[in-house]
């Protein structure tokens, strides 16, 4: 059971890459920024556009990892998985959703991410790329 404990944690972990989170430090600073990279092993953190709450910019900051109180992510971003549930519907048993890297596989050939339709050419590509766009302006509209 242990196991799947610290399997899902890592999951956790690894799908902060590209959210934008506000990390308070245990000296009591606070950055908000996007998190470009980390460390699993010990929980450090590159975080890129990152801003003090005090409004101060820099354009990446190194956060170690036993010097985080918390961390709080601010905006998830759309969830990938429902809109692998409806590329499913059009491409039944072609399509596999890999959660740890945030990213759909259609015919094993064409790469969806959040900003899109980012590797693959022809005419299921354009399809995907049109039933992306759909779900996006759903999901920014509700």
């Amino acid at each position: 059971m242990s196991a799947i404990i610290s399997k899902r944690f890592s999951d956790e972990l690894s799908s902060l890459v590209g959210k934008k989170v506000r990390v308070t430090l245990s000296s009591g600073a606070r950055f908000e920024g996007v998190v470009a990279a980390l460390n699993p092993s010990d929980y450090s953190l590159w975080l890129a556009e990152a801003r003090e709450l005090d409004g101060e910019f820099y354009e990446r900051v190194f956060i170690s990892g036993k010097s985080i109180e918390y961390l709080l992510i601010l905006e998830a971003g759309p969830d990938l998985s429902k809109l692998a549930e409806r590329l499913s519907r059009v491409f039944p048993n072609m399509v596999r959703y890999i959660k740890e890297a945030d990213v759909i596989l259609v015919m094993d050939r064409i790469r969806v991410t959040k900003d899109g339709v980012v590797e693959g050419t022809g005419p299921a590509a354009e399809r995907v790329k049109k039933v992306y766009e759909e779900w996006l302006s759903e999901e920014t509209k509700g």
